[in-house]
């Protein structure tokens, strides 16, 4: 209900996966943004539909004008944004929402089994959240909480770890990779976990 026949912004939208799962989901429009253009790339490049535009901008700073989506979402982002700038980026999506609109997020979780398995984590400081602090972000924002979900677990670790060693170091796609998605997705329909936290926040007026 919050897809279809809706403006749906996708804060951080990667190589465009979303934007193709909306509009089959009979969204009205889809905005898709990068921090970089060159980011856009790909997604611009395979994914012609009308109902899509992608446009750079910053999570913390967003190009749109006031109260012009009805949906905003944003999967593994907030991670990324620079360190104590995670109020900017709900400021901007406050501003960005009509009244009543949802914001959807999700990020890895804190917990200590998704930290200590994370080479990210120990080697640059990638973040994990907690319930706790993202609903913080959420009501000093105006938003409040509809629903949250903890979920993956041991698969979700091994395709995480098969990601960075296939890129990083064999500068390669991941090791047996359909296969492990298959396992992840069976994690992820189990609304329990460990890895991952997933939001629903609402626009309160």
């Amino acid at each position: 209900e919050d897809i279809k026949d809706k403006d749906v912004l996708d804060i951080g939208c990667g190589f465009g996966w979303f934007e193709l799962n909306a509009e089959k989901r009979g969204a009205k429009k889809i905005v898709g943004t990068e921090f970089e253009e060159k980011y856009l790339e790909t997604a611009k490049k395979y994914i012609g539909s009308e109902k899509v535009a992608f446009k750079q901008g910053s999570a913390i700073e967003l190009p749109f004008p006031d109260n012009y989506f009805d949906t905003v979402v944003s999967w593994e982002v907030i991670e990324h944004i620079p360190k104590n700038t995670e109020n900017k980026m709900f400021q901007e999506v406050f501003r960005v929402l009509k009244s009543g609109g949802v914001f959807y997020l999700s990020t890895p979780y804190d917990s200590f089994f998704a930290k200590f398995f994370d080479p990210a984590w120990w080697l640059i400081g990638h973040r994990h959240y907690s319930k706790e602090k993202l609903e913080q972000f959420g009501q000093k924002n105006g938003f409040k909480i509809e629903k949250i979900i903890v979920n993956g677990e041991w698969w979700e670790i091994i395709g995480i770890n098969n990601l960075y060693i296939a890129k990083w170091i064999f500068r390669r796609k991941p090791f047996f990779e359909n296969f492990i998605n298959k396992k992840q997705n069976k994690e992820y329909v189990k609304e329990e976990g460990f890895t991952n936290i997933f939001v629903k926040f609402r626009k309160i007026d």
